[in-house]
Parts: structure tokens; sequence; C-alpha cells
């Protein structure tokens, strides 16, 4: 094989096993030792588990096919549970905690093949916190966040695979951070039963990979479906959205912006620069409201029981919930469900948003996880996202671009996805 197996996709990965060019085993030993290599200084995961990964791998390797996945390794957020390892959140609190059974995600996976190689970091509760996770680039730097670990992990080509969570913009920001493609699907695709909540109104499950055309595989595994067969994009349509927060966007984003918007367009697509009217430009801060009032709800027992445990910054996001004037918590449930509802009318049938990923490359220093303010928004509207890598900014860190289907389908994001890595000139196939 001309590449080593850990830097294979999904896709190749599970092409070249289904082959008898590659086996399960020696797909995992790849990793394990990319793993070894690497984890000192990136620091992605909370545990693996070598040996029983290649126990299964083995397992796997003497069998028939399966599922789509057969074989291929994955990381799995430490929100979610995992009946073979404990799931942690970040916190004392669940410090060994074994719960008894999978997520649902989680069986999804193994049912499919993967095999759950081990667990990786999130912040606290998947909230603001940071764990140990660096950026595989440049260890100065945050790998982004809630989904550290996964992204980090995916990035830096020790899994194919990394399952997410987003509440605010925890799998696009951290994946486009990392280099990666992130993918948000519209709320509720996914079950989330067994993901620790944060704010179950807003919480999706989601995943890094390094190839489009893993997408459909993983979210039909994830959705307990047929894959989606991304649309015939013809001439693609784009609509350029800013959102109200352009201002906090640095320089590198504006420009990666600005080429992406104008290359679409030299390739054939019809793009258009769309102002959202209010009060979308509110949505940003009705998140927050949102996300407060579900974490102070969610975090009942460990607000009770555990306060003492719990960081300044996560007990000000549950007070801020508590205290929150009941008033406030209704215009903002309202307000987004009226935009949500509003949303797809503003746009033509078909039509893409192209929009920031993240303010620009992951900031220096690991006391944040960078600013999810271009998330938060398509995150309250419930709405599919799925941000590629784009280039890089003037230090040499990855930017993303993201899309978004207004009008909540799968098959012309992941369509229109597709044109633009061909438009753009980027490798994100096979």
């Amino acid at each position: 094989m001309k590449n080593p197996p850990h830097t294979l996709s999904v896709t190749a990965a599970a092409d070249a096993i289904a082959k008898g060019k590659l086996t399960a085993e020696a797909l995992v030993a790849s990793c394990l030792e990319r793993i070894v290599a690497r984890e000192p200084e990136v620091q992605a995961f909370v545990r693996y588990d070598a040996d029983a990964a290649l126990a299964e791998a083995r397992r796997l390797d003497q069998g028939p096919p399966s599922g789509p996945l057969h074989g291929i390794p994955v990381g799995i957020k430490d929100i979610i549970d995992t009946a073979d390892m404990p799931t942690e959140c970040n916190s004392p609190i669940y410090k060994g905690h074994r719960p008894a059974q999978d997520a649902a995600c989680v069986a999804r996976l193994r049912q499919a093949g993967a095999i759950v190689l081990g667990k990786t970091v999130t912040t606290e509760f998947a909230s603001s916190v940071p764990g140990p996770t660096r950026h595989p680039r440049d260890p100065e730097r945050t790998p982004g966040g809630s989904s550290s670990g996964s992204a980090a992990a995916v990035g830096d080509r020790m899994l194919p695979l990394a399952i997410g969570t987003q509440t605010g913009g925890s799998v696009i920001r951290p994946a486009a951070f990392n280099g990666v493609i992130g993918y948000k699907p519209a709320w509720g695709l996914y079950d989330a039963a067994g993901v620790k909540p944060l704010a179950p109104a807003l919480d999706t499950v989601g995943f890094m990979v390094r190839s489009l055309d893993d997408i459909p595989i993983v979210s039909a595994v994830l959705a307990g479906r047929a894959p989606p067969k991304p649309a015939d994009a013809g001439k693609p349509k784009f609509a350029v959205v800013r959102t109200a927060q352009w201002h906090l966007a640095g320089p590198e984003t504006h420009k990666i912006m600005e080429i992406t918007a104008s290359r679409l367009a030299a390739a054939g697509a019809t793009v258009r620069r769309v102002e959202l009217p209010d009060p979308f430009g509110r949505l940003e801060a009705l998140q927050r409201v949102m996300m407060a009032e579900g974490a102070a709800g969610a975090f009942r027992h460990e607000w009770a029981d555990h306060r003492a445990l719990l960081s300044d910054r996560f007990q000000k996001l549950v007070r801020r919930g508590l205290e929150t004037p009941a008033a406030e918590r209704a215009d903002a449930n309202a307000t987004v469900e009226r935009c949500r509802l509003q949303l797809p009318a503003l746009f033509e049938a078909g039509e893409i948003i192209l929009t920031p990923s993240a303010p620009g490359e992951a900031p220096v220093g690991l006391q944040s996880t960078g600013n999810s303010v271009f998330n938060r928004a398509w995150t309250a509207l419930r709405v599919p996202c799925l941000t590629i890598p784009a280039g890089d900014g003037p230090n040499g860190m990855p930017l993303g671009v993201q899309l978004v289907d207004p009008h909540g389908g799968e098959e012309t994001l992941l369509g229109v996805a597709a044109w633009t890595a061909r438009a753009l000139g980027l490798e994100l196939f096979g």
C-alpha cells in the first residue's frame, strides 16, 4: 500500500478492507502507531484501549463483512456513553463513571462494523472549559472545542473518523481549526440517547472526517437509514451570508470568503450576497439564552449535589439559566422558532449559504477554545452545516468555509459541497 493505513479516509480504508488489500488489524495497528508517536504532544485522547481494539480487529478479520464501517477505527467524544470505557465528561463528578450501555450512536457504529478505539477529549460537559488537547500543527494553539480531541485526532491522522457534538459551534469550529471536514446534520437526525445533555433543544451529534465521500456512509449509519445520495449540483446557487457578527472575523477570514466566492462564481455558480433581516442578527445572543436555560435544566443534579466540583465558568452558565427572567427565555425561544420558520423563504430553492466557519485561524493559547460566534445561529436554527478546509491563514494554520442548507436537506448540501471542493481544487475525495 502506497500510503500508511492511518492516512486513509473512511471510504478508502473500507474499500481496501473489502477487497482484501488491507486488514482491520493492520489499519488499527497503524492508527495506534500514529497515536503512540503523537499523543504525548497532541493529547487528543482521554484513554484508548490498544489491546481491545486489536482484538476486535482480529475478530472482524476472521468473519464476514459486518457493515459499511467494517474494521474502521473511530474515536468517541467523552460525553457519549460507551459500555466498555468510562464516560467522564471532563469533570471530577464523573471520574470513573461506567455507563451500563452504549449511546445510540455508538451502538449503530459498532453494528456497522466500526471499532471504538478510544474516548476523545471534550471540554467540561461540552461547554467552555478546555481539556489538555493541543493543536497538531502548533501545540501553543487551541484545537477548538468542545469536540477538541475528536477534531485533533482526525486532523493529525490518528483516526479516519471521530464523533463529536455541537450545541454552539463544537463540531464546525474545531474541524475548521484542524483542517478537516466537520458535519453537523439537521437537529434530531441522529439519536442523541446516551449523550450527556447540555441543552437538549440544541444538542446535535456530528462527526469529523477527511473525505467528502465519507459523509454519506457515516451519516447513513448514524441515522439508521439508506445513504443520502448527493444531489447533482449542476450550476449551484450560493448565498454569501456574513452574519451580523462579520466585524468579529479576522482579515484572513475576510480574504478566504472573498476568494472562495469569486472562484465559485468563476467556475459557473450563481453567487449573491444576502443580509438577513431582523431578528436574525439576534440569533447568536438568543442561542446563548437557550443554552443557559438548557444547562440549568439538564444539570439540576450536579448543581444540587456537586456544585463545588463544577468550574466557575460552568457555574456561571447554569446560574445564568436559573436567573434569566421567564419573559426573556420565552422571547428567545419564540424568536428562534419564528426564524426557523422564516429561514427557507429567504433563499431560492436549492440555494446553499456560504458563511464563515470561525473568526480565523486557531488562536494562540489554551485557556479558550475560540469563538463560536459564526456557529451559534445555525445551531439554533437546527439546519445542517458542513465545513471544508479552504486554505491556510498567514500563520500557516487551516481556514475553513461553512456551507449551510437553509432548507434543511442533506442531499443538496452534500452535492454542492462536492461541487465546491472540485471548483476550488481541493483534494477532499477518496
